[in-house]
C-alpha cells in the first residue's frame, strides 16, 4: 500500500464533521462573554433612542387634563425640537411600566433642531423652578401647552387668555373647574411676577423675554427680576438706591435666552407659568406623541388587582394633540 494513501485515509478518519463542530456546546465564559456583548448593544440602543429619539414619561398630575390624564405614560418625540445628548445619568429619570426611576441631572448639549416650538404646542420641559428658586429644588421634567412665543404679549382678562391682543383658540379638550371669576384687584399668592398684584383669571399683560431684549432696572422693579436675573447665571443685590448686577451698578439688564409660556388646558387647577415664570426655550425637551399607558396612580400599588382594574383601556393609543 502506498504509504501516502494510508496517512491520507487516517487524516480523513480523524477530522470532526463541520455539523459536530457546530453543534458543541461552548464554554460558560464564552457564553456569558456572548450575553454581556448582546445585552449592552440592547442596552446601547435603548440609551441612543431614549436620549435622541423617543422616551417615555409619566403624566404626575392633572393639569392638562382632558387632553392627558393623571397616571397616564406618554411617548414624547424628542427629536423635533433638536435631539440632544443624555439630560440624566443614562437609565435614571425614566418609566418602566409603573415603576419611575429618578432622573440625575447632567450637562448636555443640544444639536441641529428640525422644527421650532409653535403657540399651541403641548411641550414637555425642564422644570425652571418655583417662583422664587433660582435652581429648582427637585430636577423634574413638566408637561404643559406653549401658549405664548418670545417677545408676544400675555394677558388673561376674565379667565380668556389674549396672546398679542387677540384671544388664543382654546385647546380641544380645556377644562375649568369654577364658573365664577376672581376679582380683578384680588392679588393671588404665589403668582409671578412677585408683587405684580394679579391672579390667574386677571393675569398681565406681561412681555414673554427674547434674547436681546433690553429691561430697565431700578429699586422699584427689581423684585419682579430678581430671580430671573439670576437664573441667567448672575448676582443681583441693592445697595442703596443702586441695583447691582454681577458686583456692578446698572440701570439696564440685557436677556440672554429665548424663553415660552406654558399653561396648562385644566386652567383651574395648573401650576403653570402664571405662578413660577417664564420657561427657557433650552429647557425643551420635546412634545407628546401619543398614550400607550392610563391608569389611576392614585390606586396604590399594593392593590395591584384595583390598580389593573383601573385601566383605562379606551385611552391606550390617543393622540396628544
Amino acid at each position: 500500500m502506498n504509504p501516502l494513501r494510508k496517512e491520507t485515509s487516517v487524516s480523513r478518519k480523524t477530522k470532526r464533521p463541520e455539523n459536530e463542530q457546530d453543534d458543541a456546546p461552548r464554554p460558560m465564559k464564552e457564553r456569558v462573554l456572548a450575553f454581556l456583548k448582546e445585552l449592552g448593544i440592547v442596552l446601547g440602543l435603548f440609551i441612543v433612542i431614549n436620549s435622541f429619539v423617543v422616551a417615555s414619561f409619566l403624566v404626575p398630575t392633572g393639569s392638562m387634563e382632558n387632553e392627558v390624564l393623571t397616571g397616564e405614560l406618554l411617548f414624547v418625540n424628542k427629536f423635533i425640537y433638536g435631539p440632544t445628548t443624555p439630560r440624566t445619568v443614562p437609565l435614571t429619570g425614566i418609566d418602566i411600566g409603573f415603576i419611575h426611576i429618578p432622573p440625575v441631572r447632567m450637562p448636555w448639549v443640544r444639536f441641529m433642531k428640525f422644527k421650532d416650538v409653535q403657540r399651541g404646542d403641548v411641550i414637555v420641559f425642564e422644570f425652571p423652578g418655583y417662583r422664587d428658586e433660582v435652581t429648582a429644588s427637585e430636577f423634574q421634567f413638566y408637561l404643559k401647552r406653549c401658549v405664548a412665543l418670545a417677545g408676544d404679549t400675555v394677558q388673561v382678562r376674565d379667565r380668556v387668555l389674549y396672546v398679542n391682543g387677540t384671544a388664543a383658540p382654546l385647546p380641544r379638550n380645556i377644562l375649568f373647574d369654577r364658573s365664577w371669576s376672581m376679582p380683578a384687584n384680588a392679588p393671588e399668592d404665589g403668582i409671578f411676577p412677585k408683587g405684580s398684584g394679579w391672579n390667574a383669571d386677571w393675569y398681565g399683560p406681561i412681555v414673554v423675554p427674547w434674547k436681546g431684549m433690553v429691561v430697565s432696572l431700578d429699586p422699584g422693579n427689581l423684585q419682579r427680576w430678581d430671580t430671573f436675573i439670576r437664573r441667567e447665571g448672575h448676582s443681583v443685590a441693592l445697595v442703596g438706591d443702586m441695583v447691582l448686577v454681577d458686583g456692578k451698578p446698572v440701570t439696564q439688564y440685557t436677556v440672554e435666552r429665548d424663553y415660552l409660556f406654558g399653561m396648562g388646558d385644566h386652567r383651574d387647577n395648573s401650576l403653570d407659568s402664571r405662578y413660577w415664570g417664564f420657561i427657557p426655550k433650552d429647557n425643551l425637551v420635546g412634545s407628546p406623541l401619543i398614550v400607550y399607558w392610563s391608569w389611576n396612580t392614585d390606586i396604590p400599588l399594593y392593590d395591584i388587582f384595583g390598580r389593573i382594574a383601573s385601566v383605562r383601556w379606551g385611552r391606550i393609543g390617543a393622540l396628544v394633540k
